[in-house]
């Protein structure tokens, strides 16, 4: 048993959740599409936002979750 309080996020565990909950993780991404979609603000300054949000609540899947997606917004 691992030490860590939370799992490390890895493509199996994805996996799993999609199998186990196909709808809930289908309307989680159709949610995340919407949110980070622009609007009053731009995709790139939602994705900036959450990176700042991420580290402020320190959630460990926030963390290393949000930078690429900011960057393909096109964060540098």
């Amino acid at each position: 048993m691992s030490n860590e309080m939370y799992p490390k996020a890895t493509r199996e565990i994805a996996q799993k959740r999609r199998d186990l909950a196909p709808k809930p993780e289908a309307a989680f991404q159709a949610f995340s599409q919407a949110v980070f979609a622009d609007g009053a603000l731009s995709g790139k300054t939602k994705q900036l936002i959450a990176v700042a949000v991420a580290h402020v609540t320190s959630c460990p899947y926030c963390i290393p979750g949000h930078p690429k997606p900011a960057q393909r917004a096109g964060a540098t």
